[in-house]
């Protein structure tokens, strides 16, 4: 199990983040995102044999849970998607929940800054 760093960019009034290479186990390192707020999720990789990965949030960057997109469901994909996110939690990050050896996701987040 490996803690995952992500990379940033920022563009216009937005800002990217990815972590790569997420593993069987692994999770990314939290993200911060403050003055963003519209925000969604892609998820792409290789999930190997039963592979999965949960978006989740924090305020206090110990318990984390699940995020969710508008219709409530949990952020937990086993194929590739893109998602929007409604909670506003301090720390967002991936946590790779299965997988094989093959597993290797790269989740990436993009936010649009809030006026």
């Amino acid at each position: 199990m490996a803690l995952r760093a992500y990379t940033t960019e920022d563009v216009n009034d937005c800002r990217l983040a990815i972590w790569t290479g997420l593993l069987n186990g692994d999770s990314g390192v939290p993200l911060i995102l403050g003055i963003y707020g519209d925000v969604s999720v892609q998820i792409s990789g290789t999930f190997g044999t039963l592979g999965s990965v949960t978006l989740e949030g924090s305020n206090d960057g110990t318990n984390y849970v699940a995020l969710t997109d508008p219709q409530g469901n949990a952020i937990t994909k086993t194929a590739e998607s893109i998602e929007q996110f409604l909670e506003r939690t301090r720390y967002i990050r991936p946590n790779v929940t299965a997988g094989d050896g093959t597993t290797s996701l790269v989740v990436t987040v993009w936010a649009a800054r809030i006026y």
